[in-house]
């Protein structure tokens, strides 16, 4: 007859979320509402689990070893999923909803659909607010720890695995300038546009960008004067001096208004933006009913 095996405790896995998230076993205990002691005594119960140290030391903080690393993404999901499980579901009154949700956002998107979207938003939910913060990364770990509820952009290969994602509208680089701008009148060619002083975009410190290659392919070479981070910044320069910005075209409607725009005389990829969430606030009511708006403002401003 073979041995049974003793079920595990799931409740460790809650305890090794908290240790993994906090990297202290105090902070651990406090948010578990366990003393230090108790805390201590469930770790060395996960280390016989798992046959590994998990935290060790490292000065006077804890450092979690390549196995825990490996486990923590999988027990946070465990853990949110245990506890949608267990939440009763509730029928979203729009009216008596009270909560933040915060959207990182790449500069223009909330000038550009923040209005429409925050008017429809206090129409239907007036205790709702709208947390716009700046995108200095394409980094998942906010969307993941839960520090943003919502965050448009481009995907790409940085994107963590796990995010939701849907497509919000397609874009394309175009020219700016202030109103008077040599390149105001006439075609505005290859030559001419190379010709004039630029201002690049890039939240990374990029000297060159796809502009330059496509330049590069007919010969050309631009002078770019400014780097900047964002689009905002990029248009506020161009608006006040004689320098060119090249800048999403639907991202900074708003922003550009009293400018002149124009084709870039070079082939560009257009890119999609969309909206990306965590898993965990899939089945989320009120969090359904934000992106439903966010799809609607963006459809709406074409």
């Amino acid at each position: 007859m073979l041995p049974s095996m003793s079920n595990p405790d799931l409740n460790l896995l809650f305890t090794l979320e908290a240790l993994l998230a906090e990297g202290s076993v105090a902070r651990a205990a406090k948010r578990l509402r366990l003393s230090p002691s108790a805390m201590s005594r469930a770790l060395g119960r996960l280390r016989d689990a798992t046959g590994d140290p998990l935290l060790v030391r490292a000065g006077r903080g804890l450092v979690p070893t390549p196995r825990a690393l490996e486990l923590r993404e999988r027990v946070q999901q465990l853990v949110q999923d245990a506890s949608a499980v267990l939440r009763p579901a509730e029928k979203l009154d729009l009216k008596q909803l009270v909560r933040t949700f915060t959207l990182r956002t790449s500069e223009g998107w909330a000038e550009n659909f923040g209005p429409g979207l925050i008017a429809r938003i206090s129409a239907e939910s007036p205790g709702v607010r709208l947390r716009f913060v700046q995108k200095p990364n394409k980094d998942s770990g906010p969307l993941r720890d839960g520090a943003v509820d919502l965050e448009t952009g481009v995907v790409d290969e940085t994107t963590g695995p796990e995010v939701r994602t849907q497509a919000l509208f397609r874009d394309r680089l175009i020219g700016v300038v202030h109103m008077g701008h040599p390149l105001c009148k006439g075609r505005v060619t290859p030559s001419r546009f190379a010709a004039g002083r630029h201002i690049l975009v890039s939240r990374e410190g990029h000297e060159t960008g796809p502009i330059d290659d496509a330049l590069k392919l007919i010969g050309l070479e631009r002078e770019i004067v400014s780097i900047v981070g964002g689009f905002a910044t990029a248009v506020a320069l161009a608006r006040a001096s004689d320098l060119i910005a090249s800048v999403p075209e639907r991202h900074t409607a708003i922003l550009r208004a009293g400018m002149h725009a124009f084709a870039l005389p070079v082939s560009t990829p257009e890119f999609t933006v969309s909206m990306l969430w965590h898993p965990r606030l899939d089945a989320d009511a009120a969090h359904r009913w934000l992106r439903g708006h966010v799809r609607a403002v963006c459809a709406a401003r074409r």
